[in-house]
């Protein structure tokens, strides 16, 4: 074959047809014996769709084309996505479709993917290609390959991180009408409902009180097709998407909750007194395992800022979703970003060759990974691949060296461009750019130590205190992968410590040097701390020049640059 699609995921799909399309001969292996992966296993059919500064979905090529097919909702049916992607499959002659085959093994000469063993219910065959495409949801094919990783937020210091595992909820016989009702009478608080979808319903977090250990019900996302109902709202904690026995463990723990979700339903949410359990879903919806380290590494401040890229090959646009790690929280949105580029680079493992990596595992920061994980973006992502991995081979390079070559990317751009894909490039303003503090902001982004929610407000002229100072303080000495961590994190422990213990109070800058100076400097210099900070290179030249000297109450905006001074300092190291 010319190119090896691992994984029939929607990203898969999108990878193959493109690759197809543009002149290849393309083998699409999936391990189940359908595809659609997270969409049709998973039952994820509750779209989350990327839009633009237009209002307009930024997801082209490949997934408009599969969107259009199911309906072209916010919806679908998980039947008809089956039949969808099997579609877009057969109208390309140059595919074969390999299903219920597994890889068992990625063979590298020196650091080039050059072959894959695949294992079926008849044998185990060898196959060779000039490209690979890794489309699996944790990036297997690529760590095979020997491709380097990092798992949940080790990236910020918080390897353990998993965000909450979802089983959804696929019942019948629900009332629309009843639905609809408890939207308007708020019961559960605020909710929308249209022909096909329910959304809200957020007070279903406190009222419904879960009976399995470390589950939880979230507000409703709600999905109607025909007879079908479908619910993204269970969340399931602790769970590790890379242990095959942890996730069944929480598939089982998932059902049983599911019953009793279903009889709370029936006794207190008029719509649901007669809704039964239609099936359960074979597979959860994972939001993070793995993240390839790429030639570039998209960070959070790119998202923040709406970056562009000379080499871009699509957008992403949707809401950085944290999701919830613990019954204790909540999630959160870090930011609404406008529309941002994904730069070809990101696709593009460090030290392996013949292999590109798209979907959720790409290569993005794990806060990054919020937003540029959801599978329209995803499917961008896999449009590119297939084409790139034609075009590579027509012009004899390896993905590397496609991706420092200029002309080469602007020849794949324009080739997206002709299959359907958005890649123009746009110029869009971001929040406090320009200000003196643009660049702390967008420091403090990347370590996820600040949250602008859906409005992007930080409220950077207020008043801030003494523990809002030390909460940040904290994570700017624990978060960043500095060579000097270790020797920080105890005085910073005590310090946090020391300074809760007392009342809070507004931090003024007196105080905030004496904190930094007796954590880095060892000593309280008293009204010298802070150009004593400035003199051992602590505190920014901008910073030092747009804070005043004098002592006063400060800002949310003057406690962002000390913060990020301090990262830059630790990093310095």
């Amino acid at each position: 074959y010319d190119v090896v699609v691992v994984g029939g995921e929607p990203e898969g799909v999108a990878a193959a047809v493109m690759a197809a399309r543009t002149g290849s001969k393309v083998l699409l292996i999936e391990k189940r014996e359908e595809l659609g992966g997270l969409f049709t296993y998973g039952m994820l059919n509750f779209l989350d769709i990327p839009q633009g500064e237009d209002g307009k979905s930024v997801s082209r090529g490949i997934y408009k084309e599969w969107h259009a097919l199911v309906g072209g909702d916010n919806a679908f049916g998980i039947e008809e996505a089956k039949a969808a992607f099997q579609k877009l499959v057969n109208q390309e002659e140059n595919i074969t479709l390999l299903v219920n085959a597994t890889v068992e093994e990625a063979i590298v000469e020196g650091n080039t993917v050059v072959g894959a063993k695949i294992k079926t219910a008849t044998n185990t065959q060898t196959v060779k290609a000039k490209a690979f495409i890794d489309a699996t949801q944790d990036a297997d094919f690529a760590v095979m390959a020997g491709a380097p990783y990092f798992t949940g937020g080790k990236d910020i210091g918080i390897e353990d991180k998993k965000m909450a595992v979802t089983l959804m909820l696929h019942l019948k016989n629900v009332d629309w009408a009843g639905v609809r009702e408890t939207a308007k009478s708020q019961k559960f608080g605020a909710a929308e409902v249209n022909s096909s979808v329910a959304w809200g319903f957020s007070d279903l977090h406190y009222s419904y009180k879960p009976v399995e250990e470390n589950t939880r019900l979230r507000g409703l996302n709600l999905v109607k097709v025909g007879d079908d109902y479908y619910i993204n709202a269970l969340q399931i904690f602790g769970i590790d998407g890379l242990s095959k026995e942890s996730k069944a463990s929480a598939i089982e723990k998932g059902k049983r909750e599911t019953d009793h979700i279903l009889e709370y339903l029936r006794a207190e949410f008029p719509g649901f007194e007669n809704a039964e359990v239609a099936s359960y879903p074979t597979e959860l919806y994972v939001r993070e395992t793995r993240h390839v380290l790429a030639e570039y590494q998209l960070p959070m401040s790119d998202v923040w800022t709406n970056a562009d890229h000379w080499d871009s090959i699509g957008f992403g646009a949707y809401p950085v979703d944290v999701q919830a790690q613990t019954v204790q929280d909540y999630g959160y949105v870090l930011s609404d970003p406008k529309q941002y580029a994904i730069p070809f680079r990101s696709l593009v493992p460090l030290e392996i060759d013949g292999l590109l990596v798209v979907g959720r595992s790409t290569g993005y920061s794990s806060l990054a990974a919020g937003s540029a994980r959801v599978v329209p973006t995803g499917m961008v992502t896999g449009d590119a691949a297939g084409v790139a991995s034609s075009l590579a081979i027509k012009e004899g390079v390896t993905f590397r060296e496609m991706s420092k070559d200029k002309d080469l990317i602007e020849t794949l751009r324009t080739n997206l461009e002709e299959q359907g894909a958005l890649v123009e490039h746009r110029v869009t303003a971001y929040p406090y750019e320009g200000e003196w503090f643009d660049e702390s902001v967008q420091t403090l982004m990347n370590y996820g130590l600040v949250v602008g929610g859906y409005s992007n407000d930080l409220y950077v002229d207020k008043t801030t205190t003494v523990h809002s100072f030390m909460n940040m303080l904290k994570g700017a000495v624990e978060r960043p992968n500095s060579a000097v961590k270790q020797q920080y994190l105890s005085k910073i422990q005590a310090l946090y410590a020391a300074e809760f213990a007392k009342e809070n109070k507004n931090l003024d800058l007196n105080t905030a040097s004496a904190i930094v100076a007796e954590l880095f400097l060892g000593e309280d210099a008293g009204e010298n701390n802070w150009s004593n900070l400035i003199a051992a290179g602590i505190i920014s030249e901008n910073t030092a020049k747009n804070i005043d000297s004098a002592n006063h109450e400060l800002q949310t905006k003057e406690m962002f640059a000390i913060s990020a001074d301090v990262i830059h300092y630790l990093l310095a190291q």
